[in-house]
């Protein structure tokens, strides 16, 4: 009698359930996220995914763990060919969160709501903070080339990270057309750049 191969390889049951919630967060999101379901369609018993995590919580905060490694990957990856300038790296990483949140817009919602949450795990905030130190380092950086005005970094980043982020929200969700958001994406960038210039107080 033959048995049923199973659509992943003995000891990937966690990385699979985990591609699994994201399938199924990216089509329907968090509410039709279950255990169970995911283990039946995996062809894995019902209780197999207990040995990975212990409830649906413990599955979400996983794939928002996952999220922010992927993200700082993804940023981290971005200064490779930026040169040298602490402007063409900040443009960089611009564009490398913009595009992370319009390709993951469901998990991006889940990873900044589980932030958030106050039983977020020591691991996950953690990764929170990876990629905004990266940014922060970037800052410094700027500062020592003369590119970033002086002053307290949460003076210049926070203003950043609020014209990063709500771009990348209103992209994200649809509120701007994919051309839309490629064409704004550059006045962005400008805006962002100025923001930062020593004589933005000028």
């Amino acid at each position: 009698m033959q048995t049923r191969p199973r659509p992943y390889h003995h000891g990937d049951l966690r990385a699979a359930l985990l591609a699994r919630a994201e399938e199924t967060l990216r089509g329907k999101g968090t509410a039709a996220l279950s255990l169970r379901e995911l283990a039946r369609a995996l062809g894995a018993s019902h209780n197999a995914p207990s040995r990975h995590f212990k409830d649906k919580q413990a599955l979400l905060d996983a794939l928002a763990l996952s999220g922010y490694e992927r993200m700082t990957d993804v940023i981290r990856t971005s200064q490779a060919d930026a040169g040298e300038s602490s402007g063409r790296k900040l443009e960089a990483v611009v564009r490398a969160y913009v595009g992370f949140c319009m390709e993951n817009a469901a998990l991006l919602g889940l990873m900044y709501s589980i932030k958030h949450d106050p039983q977020a795990s020591a691991d996950l905030l953690e990764a929170t903070g990876r990629w905004s130190e990266l940014i922060d380092r970037l800052m410094l950086e700027g500062q020592r080339q003369g590119e970033v005005r002086e002053g307290p970094l949460d003076s210049i980043g926070i203003p950043v990270f609020a014209a990063l982020h709500g771009y990348a929200d209103l992209a994200a969700t649809g509120m701007l057309t994919p051309e839309a958001a490629e064409r704004g994406l550059d006045e962005v960038i400008a805006f962002i750049l100025r923001g930062c210039a020593p004589d933005s107080r000028a």
